[in-house]
């Protein structure tokens, strides 16, 4: 199914996952890079944090299930710096890879993840392979907390509109909305403070984002993951998608069919496009997107 030929066993292929095919052009810079390890039986945990920390990138290894009659794979994800929980889209091209190389061909899978397990059921129309993400969790923050977010991403808390809270699919991610996508690209924050807000708020990561009239456009500063900016967080958009469904007072459609695009990347010359709709069968949502391999 691809000209792309399967990595050794330990070795990695490279994807970028939610490129915005819009924007992307043909400098091949779009998208969030996954190196992605088809197979990492035998790998210790100490040499899949150093794989990712050669590539630079959030990495994806996978391994047998520990149950095959519960799941299909067993999926784990290295940032340089540590070991994640969940990694939304490393999920989303591990298992579009995956169906490219004919080790999944039926219409739906499950994978074990240390947050649980994920549901993905494949899209042939579209060529996506849609990630399950739970409903999501939020968390109220206060004035003091707001003012202190404010300062870290360099703007006025008195802006109009500005508004903070913390919501959660996977990992609890810090919601910033700003009035627009100016202020949104404008943002230079303290890099330097971002850990010890994060800290402080109960985060792993701010996520400043501004809405649109059929998804939002955002930006990521992660807690600590190795580098400063992220091109495309699909937790994040999931958690940004759950809060605005259930919460905000300007909710998001629970159409089946209708996407909530969620644009990334911009500011830092990598541009995505995070698409998400309401799941409908179970409480939550499924995150996907545009794959391609990285030549």
């Amino acid at each position: 199914m691809t000209d792309m030929p399967e990595p050794r066993a330990g070795e990695a292929a490279l994807l970028r996952v939610f490129v915005d095919p819009a924007q992307s052009g043909e400098g091949g810079r779009g998208g969030n890079p996954v190196p992605l390890v088809l197979d990492a039986t035998g790998m210790s945990a100490d040499a899949m944090r150093e794989l990712a920390a050669r590539q630079g990138h959030e990495s994806s290894f996978v391994l047998p299930p520990e149950d095959p009659a519960a799941h299909d794979w067993r999926l784990r994800f290295f940032v340089p710096g540590h070991e994640m929980e969940m990694c939304g889209h490393a999920t989303v091209g591990t298992l579009w890879a995956l169906r490219q190389w004919g080790r999944w061909t039926t219409p739906q899978a499950r994978v074990q993840t240390l947050s649980g397990s994920v549901d993905v059921s494949w899209d042939a129309a579209r060529g996506w392979a849609w990630v399950s993400q739970p409903a999501a969790t939020v968390q109220a923050l206060n004035d003091d907390q707001r003012d202190a977010i404010a300062r870290v991403l360099n703007i006025d808390p008195a802006l109009p509109g500005l508004h903070v809270v913390n919501a959660s699919t996977s990992r609890v991610k810090t919601l910033v909305r700003v009035p627009d996508a100016a202020t949104l690209d404008a943002i230079v924050p303290d890099l330097g403070a971002v850990e010890a807000l994060c800290d402080a708020i109960g985060s792993t990561g701010l996520y400043p984002y501004a809405l649109e009239a059929t998804g939002a456009t955002a930006r990521q500063f992660p807690k600590k993951s190795g580098y400063p900016e992220d091109a495309a967080t699909g937790i994040a958009a999931a958690a940004l998608w759950g809060y605005l469904h259930a919460h905000a007072d300007r909710p998001v459609t629970s159409a089946s069919d209708a996407l909530f695009t969620v644009r990334q990347g911009v500011a830092m010359g990598a541009p995505s496009a995070i698409q998400v709709r309401t799941r409908g069968d179970a409480p939550g949502c499924w995150l996907s997107g545009d794959v391609e391999w990285m030549r």
